[in-house]
C-alpha cells in the first residue's frame, strides 16, 4: 500500500489528525462541511516522515535536542540553527518530491498558473484543545511556480525546529518523539479586508457576543501592532452592534504584481475615519463565525479575509478555525448559546491576535 504523501482539502477524506496536522485537518473539514475555504491540498506527515527516514537524520536531530534547557536560550537557538540546517540539506525522496509536484500542477489547473498560493505550516501538536501552538511554525506568502512552492515547502518542514516552536514544546513538556509536519499549500487570498472573529467577548469570556477585528489589506499588521483595527462587538442572536471602536488603520499590506510580494501602502485618510467594513458584511464574518462553532460543537476562533478578486456574496472565505483555549477550558458557558473564542495561551484580543500571524506573514528564522 502506498504512503499518502498529499490530500486535497476537498478529495473526500478524512480529516485525520495525525496524518493531516491541526491546520490542515481543520481546512478540510470545514471543506467538508461546505465552508467558503480557498482550494488547496495538504502535504501530509507521511511525506515528512519519509524525508526523515531516508535522510537518516532522526537519531542525529533526537541527540541534538537531549538534555536541553529551556533556560538556556542561546543553546537553544545553537541547536536549532544546526537542526534546521541538517533538514534544509538532505534530498527529498523521489516519491515525495512526484506527488507534491503532481498535486501542485493539478491546482494550478484549476486556479490558474499566474495565481499565487500561500505554504503554510502543520505541525501535528498545534490546535489541540489544551495546548494553543499557533504560530511556532511559517507561513510563505504570495508563492508563484514550482520551485519557489518546493522551497517553502521544505522550509516549513524545518521550522518545526526553530528556537521558538523548541522553547514551546520544552516549556509545556510535549516531547518531540512522534512529533512530524504536514503543509497546506492553497490559493493566495488577495485580501481587500481581513482580520479575526471570536464567538465570545475575548475580556469577558461572555459567550452571548461575537468579536471581531478587522482592517484593511493582509492581517499581519494588526497582529504586529502596526495599526490600531477596527473592533466591534456584537450579539451572537441578534446579530446588532454592542460595542464599536474604530481603529486607526493608516496602512496596508497588499500584493505588488510586479514586485510579486506583498508591500505596505498607506490608506488614505478618508478610509480611515470610516469603518473598514459595512455593517452587513460584519454581520456576515459574524455569522460565518457562529457557524464554525456550531459545526465543531465548541468555541473556536476564526480567520478570515474578504477577497477583492471574488463577487460580493462570494467574496467571504474562511481561513482557519481553531478552539479556544482560555475561557472554554477554564470556565463553563456563560449563555446557553454556545460561544466560539480562540486565544492562544496570553489570553484576550490581544493574546489571539497573536496566534494569526503564522497565516498572515512571512516568517524568517
Amino acid at each position: 500500500m502506498s504512503e499518502r504523501y498529499v490530500q486535497f482539502f476537498d478529495a473526500d477524506e478524512p480529516a485525520e489528525h495525525d496524518l493531516l496536522g491541526g491546520k490542515c485537518a481543520s481546512l478540510v473539514t470545514m471543506t467538508a462541511a461546505g465552508m467558503p475555504v480557498p482550494p488547496g491540498f495538504a502535504v501530509t506527515t507521511a511525506a515528512y516522515d519519509a524525508f526523515v527516514r531516508e535522510s537518516g537524520i532522526a537519531e542525529r536531530v533526537h541527540a541534538l535536542l537531549a538534555g536541553l534547557d529551556p533556560a538556556d536560550v542561546v543553546k537553544v537557538e545553537e541547536v536549532a540553527a544546526q537542526i534546521r540546517e541538517l533538514l534544509l540539506g538532505c534530498p527529498v525522496p523521489d516519491g515525495v518530491r512526484d506527488a507534491t509536484r503532481a498535486a501542485y500542477d493539478a491546482l494550478v489547473a484549476r486556479i490558474g498558473a499566474d495565481v499565487p498560493v500561500a505554504v503554510r505550516s502543520s505541525a501535528t501538536a498545534e490546535d489541540l484543545p489544551d495546548a494553543s501552538f499557533a504560530g511556532q511554525q511559517d507561513t510563505y506568502l504570495w508563492l508563484r511556480g514550482w520551485d519557489d512552492v518546493r522551497e517553502h515547502i521544505r522550509s516549513c518542514w524545518a521550522s518545526i525546529y526553530t528556537s521558538r516552536a523548541i522553547l514551546y514544546r520544552l516549556k509545556n513538556d510535549i516531547p518531540d518523539e512522534g512529533l512530524s509536519m504536514a503543509v497546506a499549500v492553497q490559493k493566495m487570498v488577495d485580501a481587500r479586508v481581513a482580520g479575526v472573529a471570536i464567538t465570545l467577548n475575548p475580556t469577558t469570556g461572555d459567550r452571548s457576543k461575537i468579536a471581531i477585528d478587522a482592517s484593511y489589506g493582509v492581517g499581519e499588521m494588526v497582529v504586529s501592532g502596526q495599526v490600531t483595527p477596527d473592533h466591534l462587538l456584537l450579539d451572537k442572536v441578534m446579530f446588532s452592534v454592542v460595542e464599536e471602536h474604530r481603529g486607526a488603520k493608516h496602512a496596508e499590506l497588499v500584493p505588488d504584481a510586479d514586485l510579486g510580494r506583498l508591500v505596505e501602502r498607506e490608506v488614505e485618510p478618508e478610509r480611515r475615519e470610516r469603518l473598514c467594513l459595512e455593517l452587513d458584511e460584519f454581520v456576515a464574518v459574524a455569522q460565518l463565525a457562529k457557524r464554525a462553532e456550531k459545526h465543531y460543537g465548541c468555541p473556536q476562533d476564526i480567520e478570515w479575509a474578504f477577497d477583492r478578486d471574488l463577487a460580493a456574496g462570494e467574496n467571504l472565505l474562511l481561513l482557519q478555525a481553531r478552539p479556544e483555549t482560555v475561557h472554554s477550558v477554564a470556565a463553563p458557558p456563560a449563555a446557553a448559546t454556545p460561544a466560539t473564542t480562540a486565544t492562544p495561551a496570553s489570553g484576550g484580543m490581544t493574546g489571539f491576535m497573536s496566534g494569526l500571524t503564522s497565516s498572515l506573514t512571512p516568517r524568517n528564522n
